[in-house]
């Protein structure tokens, strides 16, 4: 049996945990540069909040209807992110976290051990309750769709405590009739779309579709999926969340960039995101792509790029930052107020089964590339940098309505009256 444990509402949750007189109330959370919502609590949603709707459209309205709302504080997510995963990876012998928010844990030859599923669920609810104040709810299934779709039930449909276990066919095949393909993992918009045309409504009906008789279109993903609501597994671990080909790292400015040493530093910095990230799934670059533009709704818009080849393949941001440093003058224009910019690795390969060169031996400083990473990863994004990036950061991101990093910077510590 596989459990999916997911917050609710993360983000909006995670604002509450220092802030308890927020608790039941309606908070959204937005975009970069406070520009979309992209967190809403069911506080928020049941006002008529929609997600990904742009902040300005509804700021009246939030004001009038007292919604409070917070800039993305990462620094805070990602901290209580890592200390909810380290509560939920007591309650079993395997753990594998899937996104900021989501973690799985295999019970597989645990049935001794663990009796009452129902339970056990119960236990991962209060004790990650009680440590880090986050609301889960837990769905438990023999495969992983059925660990989705029980997390599902447990987190929309009333009366369940925010459990749910499939552990009887017929309960089961009770909840498949009142949901619909579209709630189940993997099952897209375009595909949800076919098998409504195919007379599919309900997940009972596709769990007992046989892919073979279904017309072209559908593919094999389609197939491991019914077979998993049949309790046959066949997603893995590894074959959840593969490797991305490519890693990108782009924003939009807070302040327009008009100077080639503030545009240098902003893509120094979103190159050192981006290899960050290459060398966390063990990657290496073969092509860098950098761009800077202004806004589409400027006068005359503009779009800047260029692209450089390494050989051998890298991960180390050095490298990266030299390129930037030599070619910068290649997207710099003096008349033009950048407004986005970014960073791609392109041509990706594994760092694991790296070719090497006989004529272009690998060179970059791997240790130095670990220690920057361990730095970051114990005390914080940015603990340690390159200068590169410089240190005033004028054209960072408006995150005007921010709330304290509580737990990540020393000036935010929360102070108890006692």
């Amino acid at each position: 049996m596989f459990a999916l444990i997911d917050a609710n509402s993360f983000y909006c949750s995670a604002e509450q945990v220092f802030r308890p007189e927020w608790r039941g109330k309606p908070i959204i959370v937005l975009s970069n540069n406070d520009g979309c919502i992209v967190a809403a609590n069911k506080q928020a949603l049941a006002l008529g909040i929609k997600k990904f709707q742009p902040f300005f459209k509804v700021q009246r309205f939030c004001e009038q209807a007292g919604i409070i709302v917070c800039s993305s504080n990462y620094e805070l997510y990602a901290d209580l992110s890592h200390k909810m995963m380290q509560v939920i990876a007591r309650f079993g012998p395997e753990q594998y976290i899937y996104s900021i928010d989501e973690s799985f844990l295999n019970f597989n030859g645990c049935n001794q051990a663990i009796p009452d599923l129902a339970l056990h669920a119960q236990k991962i609810r209060l004790a990650v309750w009680k440590e880090t104040r986050l609301p889960v709810c837990v769905g438990i299934g023999k495969t992983l769709t059925l660990a989705k779709v029980a997390n599902h039930v447990a987190k929309k449909w009333p009366g369940f405590n925010g459990v749910c276990v499939f552990d009887d066919n017929a309960f089961k095949q009770e909840v498949f009739e009142q949901l619909s393909p579209s709630d189940v993992w993997g099952i897209g918009k375009k595909t949800n779309e076919k098998l409504k045309q195919n007379g599919v409504v309900n997940v009972r009906q596709l769990s007992e579709l046989n892919i073979k008789n279904l017309p072209v279109g559908f593919n094999v993903e389609l197939d491991r999926t019914i077979q998993e609501l049949n309790g046959t597994a066949c997603k893995l671990w590894d074959s959840v969340r593969a490797d991305k080909l490519q890693i990108f790292s782009t924003r939009s400015l807070g302040a327009r960039i008009t100077s080639i040493e503030s545009l240098n530093q902003a893509l120094a910095k979103h190159a050192s995101i981006a290899a960050e990230k290459a060398r966390k799934q063990g990657s290496l670059c073969g092509t860098l792509l950098v761009f800077a533009a202004n806004s589409p709704f400027d006068d005359n818009p503009c779009s800047y790029k260029f692209l450089h080849h390494f050989n051998p393949a890298t991960n180390d941001t050095t490298h990266f930052l030299k390129a930037i440093s030599d070619y910068i003058y290649l997207i710099f224009n003096p008349s033009i107020a950048y407004y986005k910019i970014g960073v791609g690795l392109l041509n990706l390969s594994s760092e694991t089964h790296q070719q090497w060169d006989l004529f272009n031996p690998p060179h970059g400083n791997a240790p130095l590339m670990n220690v920057l990473d361990n730095i970051n990863q114990r005390y914080g994004t940015n603990s340690a940098f390159f200068i590169a990036q410089g240190i005033a950061e004028k054209w960072a991101m408006r995150r005007n309505l921010l709330t304290p990093q509580y737990t990540t910077n020393w000036h935010h510590i929360p102070y108890i009256s006692c």
